[in-house]
């Protein structure tokens, strides 16, 4: 059974910080590659980070110079670490693993006040 689970949300001030974990269960998860994905209210969701197998990243230019994405292979968990958060970066974060399949986590919820 595939499992993501997602931690490290919460209400943050606006210009502060949060870590995101996600541990994976079920997968090969050093094949995978893995993204961060974040929704807000009436938005689509759309992809933040992705970290390659190989560990190569990329960001979404919103959040390029504030946010990285890393990866432990070991603890078969991806982190995205978030700083300088603003109010729109407001929206519940999921965790995603992509290889043949795909497979989502539940989600954790980040609020940003202003």
């Amino acid at each position: 059974q595939v499992q993501l689970v997602e931690s490290g949300g919460g209400l943050v001030q606006a210009g502060g910080s949060l870590r995101l974990s996600c541990a994976a269960s079920g997968i090969s998860f050093s094949l995978n590659a893995m993204e961060w994905y974040r929704q807000a209210p009436g938005k689509q969701r759309e992809l933040v980070a992705r970290i390659s197998r190989g560990g190569n990243t990329d960001y979404a230019d919103s959040v390029k110079g504030r946010f990285t994405i890393s990866r432990d292979n070991v603890k078969n968990t991806v982190y995205l670490q978030m700083n300088s958060l603003n109010p729109e970066d407001t929206a519940v974060y999921y965790c995603h693993a992509v290889r043949n399949a795909e497979y989502w986590g539940q989600g954790t919820q980040v609020t940003v006040s202003s």
